[in-house]
C-alpha cells in the first residue's frame, strides 16, 4: 500500500485532507443521485437547495448564504444555467447585477432531490458517522467559527517561524 503524505503530515494538512473527503463523499453522493434518476451534481445541491429556501438570490447573497466565494458562485451557477436548471438576468435597478431562480426543470430537479436523492444521502452519511464519540457536526462548526473569529495567519505563534524551509514538520 502507498504512503499517504496527506494523512501523514497530520494538522498541517487538516484542509486537504477535508477536501479530499468532501471530495469523496461528493463523488458518492452523485453515485446514489445518479441511480434515483437526478441529473444534478452534489456539488451543486446547496445551489439548488438555497434557490428553493429563498426564491430569487443575487450572486452575492447566494455567496453569503453559502458561504463560498462570488468567482465560486459564478462558476456553479453557470453550470446550472447550462443544465437548464437555473435562470439568469439581469437585475432591475442595477444590470451588472444577476438575479437567480430556479426554472421548472431546477424545481422539478430539486422536488425528485427532496423525496429521493437527499435522504438517501443524509442516512448514508449518518451511518458514516455513527460511531463518533462526539457529533462531528458539532467540531466542524467549532472550526468553522474559530476560523471566523481568528483566522490562521493571525493564529500562528511567534516561536513557530523559525526560518525559511529550516523547521522540520516531523
Amino acid at each position: 500500500m502507498a504512503r499517504d503524505f496527506v494523512r501523514d503530515l497530520g494538522l498541517l494538512t487538516l484542509g486537504s485532507r477535508m477536501k479530499r473527503i468532501g471530495e469523496r463523499l461528493q463523488s458518492e453522493a452523485t453515485r446514489i443521485a445518479a441511480a434515483r434518476g437526478a441529473t444534478a451534481q452534489a456539488s451543486q445541491y446547496p445551489f439548488l437547495g438555497a434557490l428553493d429556501a429563498r426564491g430569487e438570490l443575487t450572486i452575492g447573497e447566494l455567496a453569503a448564504a453559502l458561504g463560498i466565494t462570488q468567482p465560486g458562485v459564478t462558476h456553479g451557477i453557470g453550470e446550472l444555467s447550462r443544465q437548464g436548471l437555473v435562470k439568469v438576468r439581469p437585475g432591475r435597478a442595477d444590470q451588472r447585477q444577476r438575479i437567480i431562480s430556479l426554472t421548472a426543470k431546477g424545481r422539478a430537479e430539486v422536488a425528485l432531490a427532496k423525496r429521493a436523492v437527499w435522504p438517501a444521502v443524509a442516512a448514508s452519511v449518518e451511518d458514516l458517522c455513527r460511531d463518533f464519540a462526539a457529533p462531528l457536526l458539532d467540531h466542524l462548526a467549532t472550526i468553522e467559527a474559530g476560523l471566523a473569529e481568528k483566522p490562521l495567519d493571525a493564529r500562528v505563534p511567534v516561536n513557530a517561524v523559525v526560518g525559511a524551509g529550516k523547521r522540520k514538520l516531523r
